[in-house]
Protein backbone atom coordinates (compact mmCIF):
# COMPACT_ATOMS: atom_id res chain seq x y z
CA UNK A 1 0.00 0.00 0.00
CA UNK A 2 2.71 2.78 0.74
CA UNK A 3 4.36 1.62 -2.32
CA UNK A 4 1.44 2.56 -4.56
CA UNK A 5 0.64 6.15 -2.25
CA UNK A 6 4.24 7.00 -3.07
CA UNK A 7 4.07 6.41 -6.39
CA UNK A 8 1.06 8.28 -6.85
CA UNK A 9 2.37 11.12 -4.74
CA UNK A 10 5.72 10.74 -6.72
CA UNK A 11 3.33 11.69 -10.16
CA UNK A 12 1.41 14.49 -8.27
CA UNK A 13 5.28 15.67 -7.76
CA UNK A 14 6.26 15.51 -11.43
CA UNK A 15 2.73 17.04 -12.16
CA UNK A 16 4.09 20.15 -10.16
CA UNK A 17 6.70 20.64 -12.29
CA UNK A 18 5.61 19.92 -15.78
CA UNK A 19 2.79 22.84 -14.24
CA UNK A 20 6.12 25.60 -13.20
CA UNK A 21 7.88 24.52 -16.80
CA UNK A 22 5.06 24.99 -19.21
CA UNK A 23 3.96 27.79 -21.34
CA UNK A 24 1.02 26.24 -22.82
CA UNK A 25 -2.75 26.75 -20.92
CA UNK A 26 -3.78 23.75 -21.86
CA UNK A 27 -1.02 22.00 -20.32
CA UNK A 28 -0.98 23.38 -16.73
CA UNK A 29 -4.88 22.25 -16.74
CA UNK A 30 -4.24 18.72 -17.78
CA UNK A 31 -1.21 18.52 -14.78
CA UNK A 32 -3.28 20.07 -12.15
CA UNK A 33 -6.18 17.84 -13.79
CA UNK A 34 -4.12 14.37 -13.46
CA UNK A 35 -3.00 15.47 -9.97
CA UNK A 36 -6.34 16.11 -8.62
CA UNK A 37 -6.98 12.24 -9.77
CA UNK A 38 -4.25 11.15 -8.15
CA UNK A 39 -5.07 12.77 -4.94
CA UNK A 40 -8.34 11.29 -4.89
CA UNK A 41 -7.34 7.88 -5.40
CA UNK A 42 -5.33 8.30 -2.22
CA UNK A 43 -7.87 7.68 0.70
CA UNK A 44 -8.65 4.48 -0.99
CA UNK A 45 -4.96 3.01 -1.07
CA UNK A 46 -4.94 4.59 3.17
CA UNK A 47 -8.31 2.77 4.39
CA UNK A 48 -7.73 -0.99 5.72
CA UNK A 49 -11.25 -2.00 5.22
CA UNK A 50 -13.83 -0.50 2.74
CA UNK A 51 -15.52 2.46 4.20
CA UNK A 52 -18.44 4.47 1.87
CA UNK A 53 -18.17 7.19 3.02
CA UNK A 54 -14.33 7.85 2.31
CA UNK A 55 -15.18 5.92 -1.13
CA UNK A 56 -17.66 8.47 -1.52
CA UNK A 57 -15.57 11.73 -0.92
CA UNK A 58 -13.04 10.12 -3.33
CA UNK A 59 -14.78 9.65 -6.00
CA UNK A 60 -16.47 13.62 -5.57
CA UNK A 61 -12.36 14.68 -5.52
CA UNK A 62 -11.83 12.48 -8.33
CA UNK A 63 -14.68 13.87 -10.67
CA UNK A 64 -14.38 17.68 -9.05
CA UNK A 65 -10.70 17.89 -9.91
CA UNK A 66 -10.15 15.32 -12.31
CA UNK A 67 -13.50 16.37 -14.84
CA UNK A 68 -15.60 19.09 -13.99
CA UNK A 69 -13.01 21.62 -12.76
CA UNK A 70 -10.74 21.70 -15.76
CA UNK A 71 -13.54 21.24 -18.02
CA UNK A 72 -14.64 25.24 -16.70
CA UNK A 73 -11.29 26.38 -17.19
CA UNK A 74 -10.89 25.05 -20.68
CA UNK A 75 -14.37 26.62 -21.38
CA UNK A 76 -12.59 30.16 -19.97
CA UNK A 77 -9.94 29.15 -21.96
CA UNK A 78 -11.73 28.80 -25.50
CA UNK A 79 -13.99 31.76 -24.88
CA UNK A 80 -10.81 34.01 -23.84
CA UNK A 81 -9.21 32.52 -27.38
CA UNK A 82 -5.70 31.70 -25.87
CA UNK A 83 -3.63 29.27 -25.19
CA UNK A 84 0.06 30.49 -23.66
CA UNK A 85 1.50 32.45 -20.95
CA UNK A 86 3.55 34.73 -22.95
CA UNK A 87 4.73 36.75 -20.22
CA UNK A 88 4.92 35.66 -16.86
CA UNK A 89 5.99 37.38 -13.97
CA UNK A 90 8.42 34.65 -13.13
CA UNK A 91 10.37 32.98 -16.18
CA UNK A 92 9.73 29.21 -16.93
CA UNK A 93 12.89 27.98 -16.39
CA UNK A 94 13.24 29.92 -13.21
CA UNK A 95 9.85 28.60 -12.08
CA UNK A 96 10.86 25.32 -12.58
CA UNK A 97 14.33 25.50 -10.69
CA UNK A 98 12.15 27.29 -7.68
CA UNK A 99 9.73 23.84 -8.29
CA UNK A 100 12.67 21.29 -8.15
CA UNK A 101 14.61 22.98 -5.32
CA UNK A 102 11.73 23.00 -3.52
CA UNK A 103 10.93 19.51 -4.13
CA UNK A 104 14.82 18.89 -2.87
CA UNK A 105 14.40 21.01 -0.07
CA UNK A 106 10.75 19.10 1.17
CA UNK A 107 12.24 16.17 1.15
CA UNK A 108 14.91 16.91 2.97
CA UNK A 109 12.93 18.81 5.58
CA UNK A 110 10.32 15.61 5.54
CA UNK A 111 13.11 13.90 7.00
CA UNK A 112 13.65 15.60 10.25
CA UNK A 113 9.97 15.89 10.98
CA UNK A 114 8.96 13.73 14.12
CA UNK A 115 6.45 12.09 12.26
CA UNK A 116 4.49 9.09 13.29
CA UNK A 117 6.00 5.29 12.19
CA UNK A 118 2.85 4.81 9.62
CA UNK A 119 3.79 8.05 7.75
CA UNK A 120 7.36 8.23 8.07
CA UNK A 121 8.27 6.41 4.99
CA UNK A 122 5.81 8.09 2.76
CA UNK A 123 6.22 11.02 0.43
CA UNK A 124 2.61 12.93 2.60
CA UNK A 125 4.78 15.85 3.89
CA UNK A 126 6.97 16.20 0.97
CA UNK A 127 4.00 16.05 -1.27
CA UNK A 128 2.09 19.07 0.58
CA UNK A 129 4.93 20.97 0.81
CA UNK A 130 6.19 20.75 -2.55
CA UNK A 131 2.83 21.53 -4.46
CA UNK A 132 1.74 24.04 -1.76
CA UNK A 133 5.14 26.00 -3.01
CA UNK A 134 4.01 25.29 -6.55
CA UNK A 135 1.24 26.52 -6.47
CA UNK A 136 2.37 29.96 -4.53
CA UNK A 137 4.71 30.22 -7.42
CA UNK A 138 2.31 29.62 -10.19
CA UNK A 139 -0.17 32.57 -8.61
CA UNK A 140 2.24 34.77 -7.93
CA UNK A 141 4.57 34.04 -11.22
CA UNK A 142 1.80 33.76 -13.74
CA UNK A 143 0.06 36.70 -15.42
CA UNK A 144 -2.90 34.91 -17.00
CA UNK A 145 -6.07 34.30 -14.56
CA UNK A 146 -6.40 30.98 -16.12
CA UNK A 147 -2.72 29.66 -14.76
CA UNK A 148 -3.36 31.42 -11.28
CA UNK A 149 -6.54 29.47 -10.98
CA UNK A 150 -4.44 26.02 -11.68
CA UNK A 151 -1.93 27.43 -8.97
CA UNK A 152 -4.59 27.96 -6.53
CA UNK A 153 -6.03 24.82 -7.03
CA UNK A 154 -2.55 22.95 -7.07
CA UNK A 155 -1.96 24.87 -3.46
CA UNK A 156 -4.82 23.48 -2.31
CA UNK A 157 -3.93 20.01 -3.40
CA UNK A 158 -1.39 20.23 -1.27
CA UNK A 159 -3.34 20.70 1.63
CA UNK A 160 -5.74 18.46 0.76
CA UNK A 161 -2.51 16.38 0.81
CA UNK A 162 -1.72 17.69 4.47
CA UNK A 163 -5.31 16.35 5.60
CA UNK A 164 -4.51 12.76 4.25
CA UNK A 165 -2.13 12.56 7.66
CA UNK A 166 -5.36 12.48 9.64
CA UNK A 167 -7.45 10.83 8.04
CA UNK A 168 -8.18 8.28 10.20
CA UNK A 169 -8.51 10.97 13.32
CA UNK A 170 -9.70 13.80 11.29
CA UNK A 171 -13.89 13.08 10.18
CA UNK A 172 -14.30 12.77 6.83
CA UNK A 173 -16.73 16.01 6.66
CA UNK A 174 -14.09 18.23 6.91
CA UNK A 175 -12.73 16.70 3.95
CA UNK A 176 -15.60 17.01 2.54
CA UNK A 177 -16.39 20.66 3.58
CA UNK A 178 -13.04 21.38 1.92
CA UNK A 179 -14.21 20.24 -1.57
CA UNK A 180 -16.92 22.02 -1.10
CA UNK A 181 -14.86 25.42 -0.51
CA UNK A 182 -12.94 24.44 -3.23
CA UNK A 183 -15.44 24.15 -5.47
CA UNK A 184 -17.58 27.57 -4.32
CA UNK A 185 -14.50 28.88 -4.62
CA UNK A 186 -13.62 28.04 -7.97
CA UNK A 187 -17.22 29.12 -9.00
CA UNK A 188 -16.56 32.56 -8.07
CA UNK A 189 -13.09 32.74 -9.75
CA UNK A 190 -14.64 31.61 -12.75
CA UNK A 191 -17.03 34.78 -12.45
CA UNK A 192 -14.26 36.91 -12.00
CA UNK A 193 -12.37 35.55 -14.38
CA UNK A 194 -15.51 35.68 -17.01
CA UNK A 195 -15.81 39.76 -16.06
CA UNK A 196 -11.76 40.12 -16.81
CA UNK A 197 -12.68 38.69 -20.32
CA UNK A 198 -15.33 40.72 -20.72
CA UNK A 199 -13.81 44.11 -19.59
CA UNK A 200 -10.70 43.91 -20.89
CA UNK A 201 -10.87 41.56 -23.96
CA UNK A 202 -8.01 39.05 -22.06
CA UNK A 203 -7.19 37.55 -19.33
CA UNK A 204 -3.51 39.25 -18.26
CA UNK A 205 -4.55 40.22 -14.99
CA UNK A 206 -1.99 43.05 -15.16
CA UNK A 207 -4.83 45.16 -16.85
CA UNK A 208 -6.27 45.40 -13.32
CA UNK A 209 -3.91 48.17 -12.80
CA UNK A 210 -5.27 50.54 -15.78
CA UNK A 211 -8.83 50.76 -13.17
CA UNK A 212 -9.43 53.27 -11.69
CA UNK A 213 -11.91 54.86 -9.21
Amino acid sequence: MNESLNFLIGLAMGLNLLALGSSRLPAVIRAMSLQGMALGLMPLLMEDHFDWRVSLVAVATVAGKGFVIPMLLRRAMRAAQIDREMEPFIGFVPSLLLGAGGTIAAVALARQLPLLPEHAGSLLVPGALASVLTGFVLLIGRAKAISQVCGYLILENGIYLFGLLLIKSTPLLVEAGILLDLTVGVFVIGIIVDRIQRAFDSLDTRKLTTLRE
